[in-house]
């Protein structure tokens, strides 16, 4: 367990330090400049001189290799600098906005699960054939559905015709509500697609048959047979998924006029605020592969199989 712990914290480093240096050269590939945009763009009115007094302030005036070698060795302490744009310390300015995009990932998260392995239980244990075969259509129709026009149509039934939830902001639980479940639909449309595949191939499967043999009722077959064994496909999709949620808030808050780090994210980009942008790309990563490593450890607990199968002799 420590070796794989150990290659596995290896292989995190490495995927931290491949979207850092993927993301600073894609943001200094970009035509637009950024010190131009701080100071007006097109209609700015400074002066050579202080351009050039910015641009040294920032470094941007260094060769890009040096610049890269700068902004890489104060990554490593967690320090991505300052805002181009604003003056404001990059790690302030995420610490601010995230505790806003946690709330609507986490419940985003548990809608996720409540709806994907709902329906996929539903359609699998359905007795009725259409039914079933109308409950199972249902996720292709979830994950053709864009997110941004989810939300809108969201808003325009749920907060404008029947009044029920708010449509904008960040004040209180209820405004979470619409977002989450934006953010929600076309996730779970995966996982019980996922799972409920995983569910029909194992409810054909022979150690199926000798539950029933043994007289065990047809739900104890269903949840606690069936879905154990089917659930690892779904885990490894769940674990993709909740990292992607943290990428589709920039797109959700935006719709739904949310102070949170996706309305960070996209304002950075527009702008090409570099030193914003990489914290928002490294901090996405590092969720990505400590999702993917708490994954990793939940495996054995599904199946214990897992964890006694003996390493492969090289």
């Amino acid at each position: 367990m420590a070796r794989y712990l150990v290659r596995r914290l290896l292989q995190a480093l490495f995927v931290l330090w491949a979207a850092f240096t993927l993301s600073y050269f894609v943001l200094f590939a970009l035509p637009s400049d950024p010190v131009g945009i701080k100071l007006g763009g097109i209609d700015s009115t400074a002066t050579p001189q202080e351009i050039a007094a910015v641009r040294d302030e920032y470094g941007i005036g260094d060769p890009v290799l040096l610049q890269y070698a700068k902004a890489l060795r104060n990554a490593v302490t967690g320090d991505f600098g300052h805002s181009v744009q604003t003056g404001g310390e990059v790690r302030g300015m995420i610490a601010d906005a995230l505790p806003e995009t946690l709330e609507l990932t986490g419940l985003a998260l548990l809608l996720t699960l409540v709806f994907g392995v709902g329906l996929a239980l539903a359609a699998t244990y359905a007795r009725n054939r259409w039914l079933r075969q109308f409950l199972l259509s249902l996720p292709a129709l979830g994950i053709s559905m864009p997110v941004f026009w989810v939300g809108l149509l969201l808003i325009q039934v749920v907060s404008f015709q029947w009044r029920a939830l708010p449509a904008l902001g960040n004040e209180g639980f209820d405004s979470l509500i619409l977002p989450a479940i934006t953010m929600a639909l076309p996730a779970s449309a995966f996982i019980a697609q996922i799972l409920a595949k995983s569910m029909t191939t194992a409810l054909a499967s022979p150690y199926i048959d000798t539950a029933r043999a043994k007289g065990a009722s047809r739900a104890r077959i269903h949840i606690h047979h069936a879905l154990r064994n089917a659930a690892l496909p779904a885990l490894t999709v769940f674990g993709v998924l909740a990292g992607n949620l943290l990428t589709e808030s920039v797109v959700v808050e935006t719709v739904f006029s949310r102070a949170g780090l996706g309305r960070v994210t996209a304002f950075a980009v527009d702008t090409q605020d570099v030193p914003v942008v990489q914290g928002v790309v490294v901090l996405s990563a590092l969720v990505f592969v400590l999702v993917s490593l708490l994954v990793d450890l939940l495996y054995p607990l599904l199946d214990p199989r897992i964890a006694t199968v003996p390493a492969r002799r090289v």
